[in-house]
């Protein structure tokens, strides 16, 4: 099959769910666009950003290693970490190499392009927006909180979430490939930090609406502190539906293994629990419901099991 004749799929989120994700699905003969948050204000990338202000590095750095093909030692050199450095402590490498680049071209997208090549990348990475920008929360109580890495720590439960500068703008390669992709899926990922700052960019909401692509949502297995807690499968679809203003997802995948005890456990510290997934209610809201075993645990913490997932995604648009 040539890459011309390959189904096209759009991934839109951030963090580790979109890294894991990937890893399985580009092993399929599908031509992959994955739209990645830039809204990241913490660690390496919060001070990249404040210091050279450029788009945050960090979501898209952990993509393009999860798309790469290269050998692993240079895959682990682009996502190692620095330590014991005054100055370059808590920075990853690659997230240097994006900003280096960035400051040379004067262009966070040719920067991302430039990396794609070295890394051998199977798919395009595409920015959700190139400039640099500002997730804010609107809470339940009236109150606005300012910054992606601010918002879980307050809290309060959130009403919605917004960009600042409110007008911008994706690229027209994004918009592009939401028009031509075949399936579009939403997440994995943390629902108001991750996937939501992608679809609050207002041509990227509109051109998902608009989209004649199956759209599956991806549902989290466990519920984040400061950001879902105690919500359902069915309360995450509603928050994506009152974001993008319509009902937009065809299909949902959720988790129908049991967490074991001892994980849980461990989760309770972190005052997170497996998301329910209220098949019910979802199925009244047109769902097409895949129940799946799509775990896995790694070193005690739950992920997406990638090849699992990967699966179910492929055998949607075969």
């Amino acid at each position: 099959m040539s890459e011309k004749e390959q189904p096209r799929i759009v991934i839109i989120g951030g963090g580790t769910g979109l890294s894991v994700l990937l890893r399985g699905l580009k092993k399929y003969p599908v031509d992959i666009t994955a739209i990645v948050t830039v809204a990241d204000d913490g660690g390496s990338s919060g001070r990249l950003r404040e210091d050279l202000d450029i788009p945050a590095p960090g979501d898209v750095r952990n993509v393009l290693a999860a798309l790469s093909d290269v050998e692993p030692l240079v895959e682990e050199m682009f996502q190692h970490r620095f330590t014991n450095s005054k100055d370059l402590d808590g920075h990853s490498l690659g997230n240097l190499i994006l900003a280096a680049m960035t400051s040379i071209t004067g262009n966070f997208t040719y920067a991302i392009q430039e990396m794609s090549k070295v890394l051998n990348v199977r798919g395009k990475v595409l920015p959700a927006t190139s400039h640099s920008v500002i997730l804010n929360a609107l809470m339940e109580d009236g109150t606005v909180v300012v910054g992606e890495s601010s918002i879980p720590k307050v809290g309060k439960r959130i009403n919605k979430v917004f960009l600042t500068p409110e007008d911008s703008a994706p690229l027209p390669e994004t918009i592009h490939a939401i028009e031509q992709a075949d399936l579009i899926v939403i997440g994995p990922g943390s629902l108001y930090t991750s996937i939501l700052p992608n679809l609050v960019v207002p041509e990227i909401k509109e051109a998902v609406r608009e989209a004649k692509a199956k759209k599956v949502y991806v549902c989290n297995i466990m519920t984040q502190a400061g950001e879902t807690s105690d919500y359902t499968a069915s309360d995450h679809v509603k928050a994506l539906y009152e974001h993008v203003e319509t009902p937009f997802i065809d299909t949902i995948i959720v988790n129908k293994t049991n967490i074991p005890a001892n994980v849980q456990q461990r989760y309770d510290e972190e005052k997170a629990k497996p998301v329910v997934f209220d098949i019910n209610r979802l199925e009244r809201m047109d769902l097409d419901v895949i129940a799946g075993d799509i775990i896995k645990l790694d070193q005690g913490v739950i992920r997406h099991n990638t090849v699992e997932v990967a699966k179910i995604l492929y055998s949607i648009i075969e």
